[in-house]
């Protein structure tokens, strides 16, 4: 198999290229503290979508700006004991997905919740108020503006107020939480473990969202990253500024998160991915402190995975109940 990145040997000792930068554990905690300055507004209502054995929910909460962000909830019918749950993150652009594909966890005995992205392809509002494109591209969202400004700070606090939502439902064990996604999901789960400590277990697959530099310096800024080209391409042209904005965007590189997650990890890495680059992906990995695992796909690309399903599943049956 020939190689797209550094060698297999060496992608296990990478931790990163893109900076971290010197205040980024203060900007943090007070991000999380602005999560108690406002009231969450949590509605919950019964779906339209039923199944027997599952009470299904729309559920809304007030985000950090104001924003309405959007998660299906489902938990089993008739169940007063309390029981572990799972946060589900989706891929860039997309949603929560059909209703159907949570009931393998109602089936086991967990409740589920699904969060749409504000402003990509679900129900969540976007209310950010930012200069610069709003036309596509999340990750540089802000940049202009400054670090408080950026769009996915938004994103990464979002799925802590699910989370903390989820584990207060008098139905759910807090204790027992776990988290999980694909490409953008995989990095939402990665902020979501690092940014609530509570959470048990992990399942990332191929995290989007790490190692920004690393990217760039790949000339991989394609796809899913393109839009840190066309963002130089248009406002920084000469590249005067180039330190500065992966600084910023240092800020919400999950990379640099990983440190701080508790739980146990099982991760799905790809080393024929060119969406995100397995070097990207090992940076997170490598930086997780807690017990942790590597599913790694030698011929696999940023597609579906043979088995994953399957594993995380079981990690999550085996991990939480």
């Amino acid at each position: 198999m020939p190689d797209m990145d550094l060698p297999l040997d060496k992608l296990k000792k990478y931790t990163g290229t893109n900076p971290c930068p010197a205040d980024f554990n203060k900007y943090w905690l007070e991000a999380l503290s602005e999560l108690d300055d406002f009231s969450w507004n949590i509605n919950l209502t019964p779906s339209e979508f039923e199944v027997p054995y599952a009470d299904c929910y729309d559920l809304y909460f007030t985000g950090v700006g104001g924003a309405r962000v959007y998660a299906k909830y489902l938990k089993p019918k008739n169940t007063t004991e309390p029981h572990p749950a799972i946060v589900e993150f989706h891929g860039y652009r997309g949603n929560s997905g059909d209703w159907a594909g949570k009931l393998k966890y109602v089936a086991a005995g967990f409740s589920v919740a699904s969060m749409d992205c504000r402003g990509q392809g679900g129900k969540s509002r976007d209310k950010v108020d930012a200069s610069g494109p709003t036309l596509e591209g999340h990750i540089i969202r802000g940049l202009e503006d400054g670090k408080e400004k950026l769009m996915y700070r938004s994103h990464f606090l979002d799925t802590v107020q699910l989370a903390r939502i989820v584990m207060n439902f008098p139905e759910v064990d807090e204790n027992n939480v776990g988290a999980t996604g694909a490409s953008q999901g995989g990095g939402l789960t990665l902020a979501c473990a690092s940014l609530e400590p509570r959470i048990k277990c992990a399942a990332p697959i191929y995290p989007f969202l790490s190692d920004y530099k690393r990217v760039w310096d790949m000339d991989l800024d394609l796809d899913a990253y393109g839009e840190l080209r066309r963002y130089f391409r248009m406002y920084d042209p000469l590249h005067e500024r180039e330190a500065d904005i992966f600084s910023t965007l240092g800020y919400i590189d999950v990379k640099n998160l990983t440190s701080r997650i508790k739980g146990k990890v099982l991760m799905a890495i790809t080393l024929m991915d060119n969406i995100c680059p397995p070097s990207t992906q090992f940076a997170a990995f490598n930086r997780i402190k807690s017990e942790k695992k590597s599913l790694v796909y030698h011929d696999h690309g940023h597609e579906n995975l043979p088995g994953i399903n399957d594993r995380i599943f079981t990690f999550f049956v085996d991990t939480l109940t």
